[in-house]
């Protein structure tokens, strides 16, 4: 089981790993209602290294991404969950809108996001590349998504789902 821990243990933790000569992965994200899509990302991405770190948004981060009806589940619980993954090493919450003060801390070996990124928009890509490490997307599985979750829930309910925020500029058209 994965093990939560704040950024400055992740640090430390970093340095050590480092020292073994252990290839560090990170992604990051909400994982608000986990799914098919999540755990396969997840696992795609742990494959790519020794250790998965997974910098998860705080609350308050999600709402201002999001809008004020996300998440869905507390921090606490996403965490729970995303450790219970065998693919989860570390799980690090953040508040910021962005993990750029995580990836200049830890300087992870492979930086991971979704391909519906462009490899040119992921937070990092720079501080990565300029330490030696690399940028991969990897392939989501089609048609499984948190938001696609809520509408089905919703409207078995009868309920039309609020609008969410867009993301603008940062993932491809």
């Amino acid at each position: 089981m994965g093990r939560q821990v704040t950024l400055e243990t992740m640090v430390r933790i970093r340095r050590r790993l480092r020292r073994a000569g252990k290839k560090v992965v990170f992604t990051n994200g909400t994982f608000d209602i986990l799914h098919r899509g999540h755990v396969e990302y997840l696992a795609a991405a742990r494959s790519l290294g020794d250790v998965l770190v997974v910098g998860l948004n705080s609350d308050a981060s999600i709402r201002r991404i999001k809008g004020p009806s996300r998440p869905i589940n507390r921090g606490a619980d996403r965490s729970a969950v995303l450790r219970a993954l065998r693919s989860v090493d570390y799980v690090c919450m953040f508040g910021a809108d962005t993990p750029r003060r995580l990836i200049e801390r830890l300087l992870p070996d492979v930086l991971v996001k979704g391909a519906d990124w462009s490899v040119n928009a992921v937070v990092g890509k720079e501080i990565v590349e300029k330490h030696g490490g690399c940028v991969r997307l990897v392939r989501l599985t089609a048609g499984r998504s948190t938001t696609a979750v809520i509408r089905r829930v919703l409207g078995n309910y009868g309920v039309r789902p609020p609008r969410e925020k867009v993301q603008r500029g940062n993932r491809r058209k």
